[in-house]
């Protein structure tokens, strides 16, 4: 399975790429359809409310259907989108393709969890969750770094061109790597398959949606402002925009895969799942918050540190969430409950870019939309810590007889 987590790892890589070029793109985009900075940030969120929606379908579809194939349709469809928007004009074709792209984008993370948690124990599943979070960081490293230097030489409309019809190619080997094993088998076979209300009745499940919100919101506010930011805000170059970036979601990347593979050598070590979880995302979460505020007041050196300091806190946080779905629901429910966590969390994808957008243009300054932000990271910290019970399996099956067994009770205490 090491050759389709490589594969997963480089898709999310592609798939963040692919949503995070248009905020890449944003500066020349703006002045080419003359956008305000509200309309900006409604074409930055567009993708995420078919992304969002679709999250629950999405995770029924990978629980009943073989992973393989959905992941692959999915894929296809959101790497054309990202072709096609390379040569559409008007603000509403780009509004309508980004829809397309979060409509294949929606398969993502419902797959993977399905994936690791069927593939991988607890004491495995620290490193794969991480690797796919190095991809996630890399993604929007990538995209700054490169795509600003393309963009600022030859344009915003070859790079989607390239980047969406190149990727195509990634289907080749994950349709000859991955296992042709129909992962959701294992839902139709249980006696007592799980539904999204089983999902919604245990606390834990609001407590990792609070989460994932929080994770998404700061997370979702860097991918799609932070270049605008650094040219409006801090007079950057497109090249200095590029390394800047690129700066923070590599230290996130390396910060991922080190604690990746500590987190499986701690629970290895004989540590709960509850500690080594719950210690990287409390902790990461406080640590975005704090370093985003100084990256606001810092300048020249400061400024640098305490932006790779929130890409080394985003590391731990952004890797663990997912370990701790999969640990909960098992590969029984993975793919329903990844659906469910990521359609409340990807509300941020819709707050985030248009309530940014509009706060600078009230103001003329990100500071607000910083320290909205900030305090997001610290009530996805108070979730993590309070609301997410302890990190172990749920009992499925002893969940469903529970009905059965009151009823049962019920008949014979009325007996004479």
């Amino acid at each position: 399975m090491n050759r389709v987590v490589f594969l997963l790892s480089l898709s999310v890589l592609i798939n963040y790429i692919d949503r995070s070029n248009l905020s890449i793109a944003a500066p020349l985009v703006q002045e080419e359809l003359h956008l305000s900075n509200t309309q900006l940030g409604t074409l930055l969120g567009a993708f995420f409310w078919a992304y969002a929606l679709l999250q629950i379908p999405a995770g029924w579809l990978v629980d009943h259907f073989d992973v393989k194939w959905v992941f692959a349709g999915g894929f296809f469809l959101w790497s054309l989108a990202t072709g096609v928007t390379g040569i559409l004009h008007g603000f509403i074709a780009l509004i309508v393709v980004r829809v397309i792209l979060g409509v294949g984008e929606s398969v993502t993370f419902p797959s993977m969890s399905k994936i690791l948690s069927t593939y991988f124990t607890e004491a495995r599943r620290g490193f794969p969750n991480a690797a796919l979070m190095v991809g996630m960081s890399l993604g929007p490293a990538l995209g700054i770094l490169l795509g600003g230097t393309v963009i600022g030489r030859f344009g915003w409309r070859p790079f989607f061109l390239v980047l969406g019809l190149g990727a195509l190619l990634w289907l080749l080997p994950w349709l000859a790597w991955m296992p042709r094993r129909e992962l959701g088998r294992a839902t139709r076979s249980s006696s007592s398959p799980v539904g999204i209300k089983s999902i919604l009745k245990q606390r834990s499940a609001w407590g990792t949606c609070l989460g994932q919100f929080s994770i998404n919101y700061y997370l979702y506010f860097l991918v799609t402002w932070l270049p605008s930011y650094l040219k409006r805000e801090r007079g950057l170059s497109l090249n200095q925009i590029a390394v800047d970036g690129f700066l923070l979601f590599v230290m996130c990347a390396i910060a991922s895969a080190i604690w990746g593979k500590l987190s499986d050598r701690w629970v290895n070590a004989g540590a709960t799942a509850t500690l080594v979880r719950k210690s990287a995302l409390v902790g990461g979460s406080i640590g975005v918050g704090v370093f985003l505020m100084l990256v606001v007041v810092s300048h020249g050196a400061s400024f640098l540190a305490t932006l790779a300091l929130t890409g080394i806190c985003l590391g731990p946080a952004v890797s663990n969430s997912w370990a701790v779905t999969q640990t909960l629901a098992g590969p029984i429910a993975a793919g329903r409950w990844a659906g469910v966590q990521n359609f409340v969390g990807n509300f941020a994808g819709w707050i985030a870019p248009i309530l940014t957008g509009f706060l600078v243009d009230r103001t003329g300054r990100f500071w607000w939309a910083f320290l909205i932000t900030a305090i997001v990271a610290g009530v996805g910290a108070v979730s993590w810590q309070f609301i997410v019970g302890p990190i172990e399996p749920i009992d499925w099956q002893r969940i469903a007889r529970r009905p059965v067994t009151a009823v049962a009770s019920a008949a014979n205490a009325s007996l004479p």
